[in-house]
């Protein structure tokens, strides 16, 4: 897989990823390798191709026609992992805001998906656990972690 060339966006300005979304997709480019080509089921056709600057959503069914990218991220400096993150999203379809957010959902799950099933884990190892849904698991028990 190559990278994929620049193109002219119909459509540029400035968004945040959810830290939790940014941190995953980052974990899943060292483990599972770079560029990464991320099948999004919940979209249908849809798919992410990840680089380390770069995130672009394409619809395969349409020759990987480009629809959306998150890149520039924010993360120079960066001393909060929990933050969200700065970063631009260019649209290159008309269509494309409609599925920006579904689009970084579904990127966020395939990843979790991705890195709790991945051969790359090593057998017994720890899980990882989203420590604010534990939080909110336990509460509804009446025990704390």
């Amino acid at each position: 897989m190559t990278a994929m060339p620049r193109l002219p966006a119909l459509r540029s300005f400035p968004k945040t990823v959810d830290a939790q979304c940014y941190n995953r997709v980052r974990l899943a480019l060292r483990r599972l390798g770079c560029p990464l080509r991320v099948f999004l089921p919940q979209l249908r056709g849809l798919e992410a191709i990840l680089e380390d600057r770069r995130w672009l959503c394409v619809d395969r069914r349409h020759d990987d026609l480009p629809l959306l990218a998150w890149l520039d991220f924010g993360v120079a400096g960066r001393d909060a992992v929990l933050e969200p993150i700065a970063c631009r999203i260019e649209l290159y379809t008309w269509q494309s805001g409609l599925i920006m957010g579904p689009a970084l959902e579904a990127l966020d799950q395939a990843t979790h998906e991705a890195l709790t099933h991945s051969p790359l884990r090593p057998p017994g190892s720890p899980r990882i656990v989203d420590l604010k849904e534990r939080r909110r698991e336990s509460a509804g028990r009446g025990t704390r972690l």
